[in-house]
């Protein structure tokens, strides 16, 4: 079993959300988007904590919680639901934003936290009422530093979960260029050993955080941050196994120390993210918002970071901040890296299709339809085999298949990418994917020299043959034989075997910088 995780939402009690966010309205999206675990949202705020406390029951198979009646009818799916939705289940979080002064400076972070049960929402709330108003806000403003917050939050309940949120955004956030630090352990000092996942935010994307080697150590996690029913999702996280708080944390924790699947807790492993494509987030590049200014860090940096139309310092966005930090030239390709699958929501692909905004009417209509018929969201995009959604509409199948492209570019870009930092050139490759329990998966080995062939860069002529550390040579070997292509194969020589070992062998020292022992 596979399920989806979106944890970090609001509720209505936060500022600029919608006013129909309650825990029925939330679990009918949760249904029509095919999330499995919702985070609640503002469980700091007492209204909301209430609210849980008469709408939600204790699960006890997986110790979260899940709505105690029946969902919220959304009218735009005419009084039906998503055929096989069901869920979701609650897992209690809230968001704080900590307003400070540490090193001669203001900082801005906000910190999502997670707690087992409702009693110790409870507790932690009293403590913090204690610092300040919880009523005014469900994403409330403390004085409070972020090393401070984490301490009295594992004071109350050693079992939380402090995981500092959207960590690149400008003015909130741990690495925010315009109040947070260089590195997390200036935040949070000698506690900074309890910190083992970073939510990355909407305007960023793996490859960009593997640009920063102190983010290595880190679970990375994507959230929809939503403040509507209808953004759930728009970012979120996939495991394998059963839900449960401590499976969910326990799995972030593996992924953390980068362990490999077989040394994973069985019962739940964190597979992935979904991610929106960075460039769409509002604070991926450098600008002014107010002077409609968005520049490229380069464009920012000729014009010493100040806006041409109002000569005042521009916010510096994620791509800017990013660069500022890494260390590396190319994204890092780590071992037991979890998946990172781009994705562009449901209504979007149908605006795409129709030629309208994602906003309208005629969108809607079609996106109820699809829900209606076909089922949640996420399970359209992300589960379902191609040909059932084409079977119900031609163009969104292709749409679907579309997908798969661009996961093989991305896979292709990423390889190719490292193999040029070491030297060489990926002449040609192939991958091969499948549907498992309706999850599209990659079903063999990648950018090995079995399935690739690598080229030293260092004098490549084009129009030539090259030489190579692959299987090119045996091929070869192969078509100089007197062999039809029909079994049995000719026997391969010792020396044939031997100079294919060596061309493996040459293609993994000269990628990994190591030899390999045999």
């Amino acid at each position: 079993m596979n399920f989806i995780a979106d944890l970090h939402i609001h509720s209505r009690f936060s500022r600029a959300t919608s006013k129909q966010l309650s825990p029925r309205h939330l679990a009918a999206w949760a249904r029509c988007k095919g999330i499995n675990v919702l985070g609640t949202g503002d469980f700091t705020h007492p209204q909301w904590r209430d609210e849980l406390r008469q709408q939600l029951v204790r699960d006890e198979a997986s110790g979260l919680y899940r709505l105690s009646g029946p969902a919220e009818e959304l009218d735009f799916l005419q009084g039906k639901t998503p055929p096989d939705a069901d869920g979701p289940l609650f897992l209690l979080q809230t968001e704080i934003s900590s307003i400070y002064k540490r090193q001669g400076k203001v900082r801005k972070v906000h910190n999502l936290i997670f707690v087992p049960t409702l009693d110790d929402a409870d507790r932690l709330s009293q403590r913090l009422e204690l610092v300040g108003n919880l009523h005014s806000d469900g994403r409330p403003i403390l004085g409070l530093d972020s090393r401070d917050l984490l301490e009295m939050t594992l004071d109350v309940c050693p079992e939380a979960v402090l995981i500092p949120a959207h960590v690149w955004t400008p003015w909130f956030a741990l690495f925010g260029s315009k109040s947070g630090f260089d590195r997390l352990e200036d935040c949070f000092d000698d506690l900074s050993s309890h910190i083992f996942a970073l939510e990355t935010g909407l305007s960023s994307d793996p490859g960009m955080n593997r640009m920063v080697s102190q983010l290595d150590g880190y679970a990375l996690i994507s959230n929809s941050d939503a403040h509507s029913g209808a953004n759930l999702g728009r970012e979120a996280n996939f495991f394998a196994g059963a839900p449960s708080y401590d499976g969910i944390f326990a799995a972030l924790r593996a992924a953390a120390r980068r362990l490999p699947p077989d040394r994973q807790p069985q019962d739940c492993r964190f597979l992935g993210t979904m991610e929106f494509y960075p460039e769409e987030g509002k604070y991926h590049l450098d600008g002014h918002r107010a002077c409609g200014v968005v520049l490229e860090p380069r464009e920012a940096l000729a014009l010493d970071n100040i806006c041409p139309v109002c000569g005042k310092p521009l916010t510096i966005g994620v791509l800017h901040r990013v660069c500022e930090l890494a260390d590396r030239e190319t994204p890092a390709s780590l071992l037991h890296e979890p998946e990172a699958r781009p994705l562009i929501p449901l209504p979007e692909l149908v605006g795409e299709i129709l030629g309208v905004g994602s906003g309208s009417r005629k969108v809607q209509d079609r996106y109820a339809a699809l829900l209606r018929e076909l089922g949640p969201d996420l399970d359209i995009l992300c589960r379902m085999d191609e040909e059932q959604v084409r079977r119900h509409w031609e163009p969104l199948g292709e749409a679907v298949a579309r997908k798969v492209r661009e996961t093989t570019l991305a896979i292709y870009e990423a390889g190719r990418a490292y193999a040029a930092s070491r030297g060489i050139i990926v002449a040609d490759t192939k991958f091969e994917f499948g549907f498992v329990d309706g999850e599209l998966r990659l079903i063999d080995e990648v950018l090995t020299p079995d399935s690739s062939r690598f080229w030293p860069a260092e004098g490549y002529k084009a129009g030539q043959s090259q030489p190579s550390f692959d299987k090119q040579y045996l091929r070869d070997w192969l078509s100089g034989q007197p062999w039809d292509k029909t079994p049995p194969p000719p026997a391969l020589p010792k020396e044939v075997v031997e100079a294919t070992q060596n061309k493996y062998l040459e293609a993994y020292r000269i990628l990994t910088g190591s030899e390999l022992a045999l």
